[in-house]
This record gives structure tokens, C-alpha cells and sequence, in this order.
């Protein structure tokens, strides 16, 4: 039995929002601010009533339909209008599971084995009447103020209610009839939700107050522990001992509080022999641990507080800490609960659990956490081996992560990519991406192996740069700051979230993928024109041999253009790109192709001749001081002998990366001493806005 999909309607930017959930685990990944929290917050809210609603909680498109209806200092709400939040589980079942519980949302046994367990916060139809008349008399002292502000009053929650429905499943975007649920321990029975929240209990500052988050989180693993079918003899040891130290301190209280003892008795009241207070002891193990028992970690044969350790080891402790809580929860084997069976479905949300961490931490967490999460829920020990005093529970996990590190480390089909767009958010399994390469397999392994080896923080990014190597992977945050000094950019490049991708020649196998993440792309290529020549030689049939040569400058010789990338995306005939004068921009894909056109009289076919050819005089001036130029003296020929860009980029450079680098190095503190070419500078402009 697992939760196939949750399905969630208009609470904040999940308006029209599903997620498909794994068996194990689900990683859930986006840029900030797109509802990863969210889905956690409004299934605890449903579920674990640990807060309540509010008007706030709804979509803004959804809120701006509630105020359209006011008139008049009044509101008209019709008796068809619906007002509500919506949260479905599709919980899939086969022939071995116990159906003790959910036969009762079972409403079709002829149906698929699949049940959807519906809840809402809902606009009470009934309540109607009174919120109107209480809205009219709250504007005629608050004029400026509409329904929203009204109903984000604190009695406001009288005129909503929570629904609890079992549906009947007809397909994925149909459900048949319905029943109310009221029984909330057969839904406590079915589902039980636990958490990790981002906003975890960790800080080593300097402050007076010393640091006991983990003093803290042993004193609630100890109260998880006492009264459960584990506990061991040991803690039933520590219990006597602690009865007998009351015993001790009972003799010696009476002296220690004797003054204030004595003077409370000069009030009167009281017979001979009777005393208004007698201090006692009562000590319990949860407060020992607590108030009085320190975590230290040994460093150097000396035990250093817990607040020493870097805020990396406190964050892994306490998340450990709190898992050993959360597996007590779901197997619920606290003597003192009703129920002590686990529920049929149990889900562990665990939030950013890279918070302060290095990245070789990161890495080696996602690997750890999958394998505890494995044995627990099996029953087993730390060893891998059956522990008969561990209850088997179902365990489904939802990990939220901005980690790149962690992403890089997980299985890439556990991936779910949310990806925001006006005011909703989208999930997407990275998985579903595999169909869109049903013909060139191997170009989906090597984005998935690319991806999640290399450059997982592009899932990350609000807009990306695919490159072809490192001289413009040296040279782009330069002409980024050069672009933003110059323009003085409300936004400037280098504040915002652009991530830059080495793809060599396969820029093309990414087309699919910038669909998927629909972020706004930058593609920086070259032209790599090519003429035939003749080699000398003859084919069987008889016909002189050629073979394909750099062609630069770009001119009629051009018999066709090499580069993969240029011809996949732009889909134009070799003599239309060479005879562009400006970028490409493919709308639909959000994509700016950037190449190579003629600029002051002279078509460049690669990078290096188009920034040879704009910044002569930068490289004259500086050709002796780098340490990346061969045949120096060429840049200093004129006349009918002086060298194009292209032969002084073939003859003169030793090695691109080091020519970038000088270049850098070469640059005054506002690069204004050379220029941008102007294919990558229209790029950067666009990508800018």
C-alpha cells in the first residue's frame, strides 16, 4: 500500500498542483520560493492540525475571485460559488494488503485498486448569510478594507469548515461519488505524517546562553523511549536510581530550606507539628537530561560542549536525534497510546537537511539516510540485521533539498523538479524526461549521467549559459561585470541566479531538457564554417577527393557549417545563418542562440578571431606580457602583409585557456579596455532582462 499522488488545489502557489510519489523516497527539488514548503504546510494542517488555516493560506488568484464579488460595502456570494482548499491522497493497494482500514473509503470494489482520501477547507454554504451581515457592518467602520482583510480576523474561521471525503476513482483526472468521513482515528489508522522541518533547533553562538539543542533533543529521545515495548533494562535501572537519590535529598531539603521554611510558619494557620510547605524530590529522567546532562564530543582526549562543534555536526545530530524520535511515532509503541499498531501508510518528510553542511557531508548524508530509512521500516539494526524488538512499518519519505550535492548523489528517476511560473507551481518527474528520448537513448543517459555528475545546480538556476569550453567559462563573469558597469543594470547579471554550463558540441541533447525546466537559456557557439579542398587524391569511382577546412573569414568559399549544436536549433539552411546579422531567439524554448556575425566588416568563425578582430590595440599593447601568445610579432604586421584575426588565432595562440586568462589579467578594474563581441554581448542583453 503507498500514496501514489498527492493533488492539492489553490493553497498558495499550489493552485493546480500533483506530485507523483516514489516507493522509498522522493527528492524534491527548485529554486527557492516554489511551494516546496507548502506541501508539507498544508498537509500538517489537514492532518496534524498543528495550525490553522488562514485566508492567506489561499491562492491569490483565488482571493482576487472572492473580493470581485463585493458591491456596495456588501458581498454577494452565490449559492453555486465554491471557496475552498483541496488536498487528495491516491493511496494504491494490491491483493496483500490489510484492508482492515481502508475498506471503508473502498466505494467501488469493481474499480482500480485505488482509493482517494479527499480533504477541504471550504467556504461554509451555510455561514453564508452571517458573513455577509457581519462583513457589512465591519466595513462601515474599516471603508478602506475588503474581504480579505475581514476574513483575516481571528473569529473569521467560523464561517469555514474541514471536509474529510473518501471518492470513488474513475481515472486520473476523474472521481465518481463520494462519502464524508468523520471518524479521525480511522484516518490516524491509515495515514501518519511525520516531520523534519527546516527551522531546526541549531546554533553554537557566543552568546551567555549556552547552547543545549542537543542536551534538549537527548531529554525528548529518552521521553520517546520511556514506556515502550524497547525499553531496556537499563532505563528502568536509571528510574530506581533516581528514586533512591529522591529519597536522600528528602532527608537533606528540610536544612537547605529551613530559613524560608521557618519563615513561611510565622504567618500562622497551621496545628502544632503541621507545616504549610515541605520541599520534596521529584526527580524524573526527561528533566535530569534536559536541564542537567551536557552532549560533549571528545577532541584530543578532551570533551569539548556541544555548541564547540561546527553548525554542520550540530544539524546531523539533530536530525538524528529527531529520526530515532520520528521511527518511535510510526511505530507507535508507546504503552500509554490507544493504538499501537502503525499506521498503513507512513510519510517522512525530512526539510534541506544540508543546512551548514559542507558538500562531501552532503554527499555522504543522501547515501546514509537512504539505507537507515531502508532498515528501519524493515525492522532491522544498524547492522542490517533483524532486531525483534523494531516493528516493520510502511515508509514513504519526501526529502526537500536546494543541495546540488545531494542531488548529484541520488537516483535521478527519484527526482521531482518544481518549477514556478506566474503565481503556480508545477511538479515534474525528471524521469517523465526519458519519453522525449525514446529514439536517441543514449543521448538521455548521457544528460542523466551530465547532470547529475556535473552540473546538478542548473535545477537550481533562473537562467543558464551553455558554453562550449573553459575560455568562455573564464571569460564570461568578466563580461558580465563589464556589462554591468556599463548599463548600470536595475538587476545586473552578476546578482542574479545564472548558472554557467560546459556542453562542448552537445548543446543540441539539451533541447528537451531546457523545455522541461523552463528557465530562460543562452546558447554561446560558433559558426564553424568549413570549405572543401582538394586532398589530391581520387575516390573508386574515379572523382577527385576533398576534405572539410576551417573557412574563416566567413565568405563564398563556405560550403557548409560544422557545428551540430548551430544546425539542431535554428533549423535554418547554412547560406540564411551566415548571412545573419543578429542572434536567433527561439521563443517557444525561452532560447537565445548566440553566433558569430559580421562585425565592422569582418565575420569571425570562432571565438578567439571575432575578439582578436574588435580588440587589436588591447592585444598589440599587451602581446609581450602573455603568456598565452606564440609569434607575437604578427600582431604588429600592416599593410598588404597584416594578418586576419583568423591566421593570428590559428598561428599565435598557445593555448585558449591560457589566452583567456591573460586577458583577465591584461583587464583594467572596469574591463574597459577591450570590447565585447557583439554576439555575445546581444546574448548577455538579452538574457539581462
Amino acid at each position: 500500500m503507498k500514496i501514489n499522488k498527492i493533488k492539492i488545489e489553490n493553497f498558495r502557489l499550489l493552485k493546480q498542483f500533483s506530485i507523483d510519489l516514489e516507493d522509498k523516497l522522493s527528492l524534491v527539488i527548485g529554486k527557492n520560493n516554489t511551494g516546496k514548503t507548502s506541501l508539507l504546510s498544508v498537509i500538517e494542517k489537514f492532518l496534524t492540525e498543528k495550525s490553522k488555516f488562514s485566508i492567506n493560506d489561499f491562492n491569490l488568484d483565488e482571493q482576487k475571485r472572492l473580493k470581485d464579488l463585493e458591491q456596495n460595502n456588501s458581498i454577494e456570494i452565490p449559492e453555486d460559488f465554491i471557496f475552498r482548499i483541496k488536498l487528495q491522497f491516491e493511496i494504491l493497494y494490491d491483493d496483500l494488503d490489510s484492508l482492515k482500514n481502508l475498506s471503508a473509503l473502498i466505494l467501488n470494489l469493481e474499480s482500480e485498486n485505488v482509493v482517494v482520501l479527499g480533504f477541504e477547507y471550504i467556504l461554509n454554504p451555510l455561514q453564508f448569510k452571517y458573513l455577509k451581515a457581519d462583513f457589512e457592518i465591519y466595513k462601515k467602520e474599516n471603508s478602506k478594507k475588503n474581504i480579505i482583510a475581514f476574513l483575516n480576523l481571528p473569529k473569521s474561521i467560523k464561517y469555514f469548515k474541514i471536509e474529510v471525503r473518501a471518492h470513488e476513482y474513475l481515472n486520473e483526472n476523474e472521481l465518481g461519488k463520494s462519502k464524508i468521513i468523520t471518524d479521525k482515528k480511522l484516518i490516524s489508522r491509515i495515514l501518519n505524517i511525520q516531520s523534519i522541518k527546516a527551522k531546526r533547533e541549531v546554533n553554537n553562538s557566543d552568546s551567555n546562553k549556552t547552547d543545549k539543542t542537543l542536551s534538549k533533543l537527548s531529554s525528548d529521545y529518552y521521553e520517546s523511549l520511556e514506556n515502550t515495548f524497547e525499553e531496556e533494562d537499563v532505563i528502568k535501572e536509571l528510574n530506581k536510581k533516581l528514586e533512591h537519590t529522591d529519597e536522600e535529598l528528602d532527608k537533606v531539603y528540610p536544612t537547605v530550606f529551613k530559613e524560608v521554611i521557618d519563615k513561611v510558619q510565622l504567618f500562622g494557620g497551621m496545628n502544632e507539628g503541621e507545616s504549610l510547605i515541605k520541599v520534596v524530590s521529584s526527580l524524573q529522567g526527561k528533566n535530569i537530561l534536559k536541564e542537567n546532562t551536557s552532549v560533549v564530543y571528545e577532541y584530543a582526549k578532551t570533551f569539548l560542549p556541544e555548541d564547540y562543534n561546527g553548525l554542520g555536526y550540530l544539524n546531523l545530530f539533530s536530525i538524528i536525534f529527531d529520526l530515532e524520535i520520528r521511527f518511535r511515532e510510526f511505530r507507535k509503541e508507546r504503552e500509554l497510546k490507544d493504538d499501537q499498531i502503525p499506521a498503513d501508510i507512513n510519510i517522512l518528510f525530512i526539510e534541506e537537511p544540508e543546512a551548514h553542511t559542507h558538500p562531501q557531508m552532503q554527499h555522504v548524508f543522501i547515501k546514509k539516510i537512504t539505507e537507515i530509512l531502508d532498515k528501519e521500516k524493515r525492522g532491522l539494526d544498524i547492522n542490517g540485521n533483524l532486531d525483534g524488538k523494531k516493528t516493520k512499518f510502511n515508509l514513504q519519505s519526501i526529502v526537500t533539498t536546494h543541495s546540488s550535492h545531494i542531488v548529484a548523489e541520488s537516483d535521478f528517476d527519484d527526482i521531482k523538479y518544481f518549477h514556478k511560473k506566474s503565481n503556480k507551481v508545477d511538479s515534474k518527474n525528471l524521469k517523465d524526461l526519458q519519453a522525449n528520448y525514446d529514439i536517441n537513448t543514449s543521448q538521455y543517459q548521457f544528460l542523466k549521467q551530465y547532470l547529475t555528475l556535473n552540473r546538478a545546480e542548473l535545477f537550481f538556476a533562473d537562467k543558464a549559459i551553455l558554453i562550449e569550453g573553459d575560455t568562455e567559462r573564464i571569460l564570461l563573469p568578466a563580461m558580465m561585470s563589464k556589462l554591468d558597469i556599463e548599463n548600470q543594470f536595475d538587476l545586473p547579471l552578476l546578482s542574479q541566479n545564472i548558472s554557467i554550463i560546459e556542453v562542448g558540441a552537445y548543446a543540441h541533447i539539451f533541447e528537451e531538457f531546457i523545455a522541461f525546466i523552463g528557465v530562460k537559456f543562452l546558447l554561446i557557439t560558433d559558426i564553424d564554417t568549413f570549405k572543401l579542398v582538394l586532398t589530391g587524391e581520387k575516390n573508386k569511382d574515379g572523382k577527385d577527393k576533398t576534405k572539410e577546412e576551417p573557412c574563416s573569414p566567413v565568405d563564398v568559399d563556405v560550403a557548409g557549417i560544422s557545428n551540430a549544436s548551430l544546425n539542431h536549433f535554428t533549423k535554418k539552411d547554412f547560406k540564411e545563418l551566415i548571412s545573419s546579422t543578429k542572434n536567433i531567439i527561439i521563443k517557444e524554448n525561452n532560447l537565445c542562440v548566440a553566433f558569430q556575425h559580421k562585425e565592422e566588416d569582418y565575420h569571425a568563425r570562432s571565438f578567439e578571431d571575432s575578439f582578436i578582430h574588435v580588440n587589436e590595440k588591447f592585444l598589440k599593447k599587451n602581446k609581450d606580457n602573455c603568456k598565452g601568445l606564440k609569434n607575437k610579432k604578427d600582431f604588429d604586421l600592416v599593410g598588404e602583409d597584416k594578418k586576419i584575426a583568423y591566421e593570428l588565432a590559428e598561428k599565435c595562440i598557445i593555448k585558449k585557456t591560457h589566452f583567456a586568462l591573460d586577458i583577465v589579467y591584461h583587464s583594467d578594474n572596469k574591463y574597459s579596455n577591450w570590447n565585447i563581441p557583439s554576439y555575445i554581448k546581444e546574448g548577455l542583453l538579452w538574457l539581462q532582462k
